[in-house]
């Protein structure tokens, strides 16, 4: 059967992984996202690209136009407080238009989540697939927990606090033990499940051939990063509500999701996968090897002509560098054309040569130019400056971000002590880049 494939939500990390899976496996895909400059970072090969936002219902009509089996991949984590209630409302939207659409089937990704979940995050996502079971097409619901490979937010957490933080003062979560699965494997019951005839309404749940506790995962993953067992001091009265309130420090996940999942940390986790297991038997991936497939995978995920999250090569080749980078960004007006400004700065800047401290490592003609900061700083940034036309040619928009992936503590306290100076910064190259238009 020749079916039509949306990734729905395929700039998140599942998302961005689970396109690529089915485009090897030669499915046609769809991809949608809230912002498309995402997906065309990715440089995927034969994906459709769509821009669509389950909180606006006038987008989803094109994005599921066609469709067959649509992954629901939503969940509103990084947009801070009140993320429960725009996920209720994202998947409300979602069912209507897929029933409208004639979907097939919606395979939805959840959390493994306790009889009675306390937290907003584990009640958020039963909720979520309560609501998308609700409506007239069928979802088959496969419930995971900590997911290990490079960019997943809780892999990345412990890989910061392992990579820079040798004595640790930790809550009692650190003792709370999960199942945690390995992306191909989840990949692959994904796919497998979208498939599958006696699958519709059921929910299902996975997780790796081991229980383990926190403690044990971030000190084996100290070892693959050949770093020294850290010392962990356990501090009972600290709870995973309040610890999550200093990650800002600590780790470069963005803090809201950060939050969610360190505020979650209440309960062991428990994956009742016999019933998937016996539809779909699978040996598993351990832990160990989990974690080297995911330092050896990330060393393929490069940038490509766009400044891309967790690139290998804009992070120094380092797997201590943080996955997730900070971000500064303006846009400036220009009055002359992109051809004109682009003309000028191939005065100023040429592919692979050094300026004082920057590296031109990516020239895209009259779209994109991308720097790389050189100096000796607790973590690796850059410049890029994209370069768009206006509807009547003859003006542009240049748009200019600092990135900044962060070495642990050091390479944060760098980022947000000096933020009025990379204010400054990219003020300043916007001002010049206007002015050298102007003059040519």
């Amino acid at each position: 059967m020749n079916n039509k494939w949306l990734v729905f939500g395929a700039s998140g990390y599942v998302g961005r992984n689970m396109v690529p899976y089915l485009l090897e496996r030669g499915h046609a895909v769809r991809a949608a996202a809230r912002n498309i400059s995402v997906l065309e970072a990715q440089s995927w090969h034969g994906a459709e690209l769509i821009c669509a936002d389950a909180l606006k219902p006038e987008t989803l009509d094109q994005a599921l136009s066609g469709i067959d089996i649509a992954f629901y991949f939503v969940h509103s984590m990084a947009g801070g407080q009140g993320f429960p209630e725009r996920d209720r409302k994202a998947a409300h939207y979602f069912s209507q238009a897929a029933a409208k659409a004639g979907i097939k089937r919606i395979i939805y990704l959840g959390g493994l989540a306790p009889d009675q979940a306390e937290t907003e995050h584990l009640a958020s996502r039963v909720e979520t697939g309560q609501i998308l079971r609700s409506g007239s097409v069928p979802v088959v619901e496969l419930r995971a927990g900590i997911i290990i490979g490079a960019g997943s937010a809780a892999f990345e957490v412990m890989r910061d606090l392992v990579a820079h933080l040798p004595i640790m003062v930790t809550p009692r979560w650190i003792h709370v033990s999960s199942p945690p699965i390995a992306l191909p494997d989840l990949l692959a019951d994904l796919t497998e499940l979208a498939l599958l005839d006696d699958a519709e309404g059921l929910v299902f749940e996975t997780g790796g051939p081991e229980r383990l506790t926190y403690e044990t995962m971030m000190r084996r993953l100290a070892s693959a990063l050949g770093k020294r067992d850290p010392i962990i001091i356990p501090v009972p009265l600290l709870t995973p509500k309040l610890s999550s309130y200093w990650l800002d420090l600590v780790t470069g996940v963005p803090a809201p999701i950060a939050r969610a999942l360190i505020g979650g940390l209440k309960h062991d986790l428990y994956a009742k996968d016999q019933p998937l297991r016996q539809r779909l038997p699978r040996q598993c991936i351990r832990f160990d090897d989990a974690v080297q497939l995911a330092l050896s995978s990330e060393t393929n995920n490069l940038s490509n002509h766009a400044w891309r999250e967790g690139a290998f090569d804009l992070r120094g080749f380092r797997h201590d560098i943080s996955f997730y980078g900070k971000r500064l960004s303006l846009d400036q007006p220009l009055k002359c054309s992109v051809e004109r400004l682009w003309q000028r700065m191939q005065g100023l800047i040429r592919f692979g040569e050094t300026v004082r401290y920057w590296t031109v490592y990516r020239l895209e003609k009259e779209k994109r130019v991308i720097l790389l900061l050189n100096w000796p700083l607790p973590g690796k940034g850059g410049f890029e400056m994209s370069l768009e036309s206006q509807a009547d040619a003859k003006s542009a928009k240049l748009h200019v971000t600092h990135h900044w992936h962060p070495a642990g503590v050091w390479g944060l306290l760098f980022w947000f002590s000096l933020w009025p100076v990379r204010y400054i910064a990219l003020k300043l190259i916007c001002y010049g880049l206007t002015r050298s238009s102007d003059s040519v």
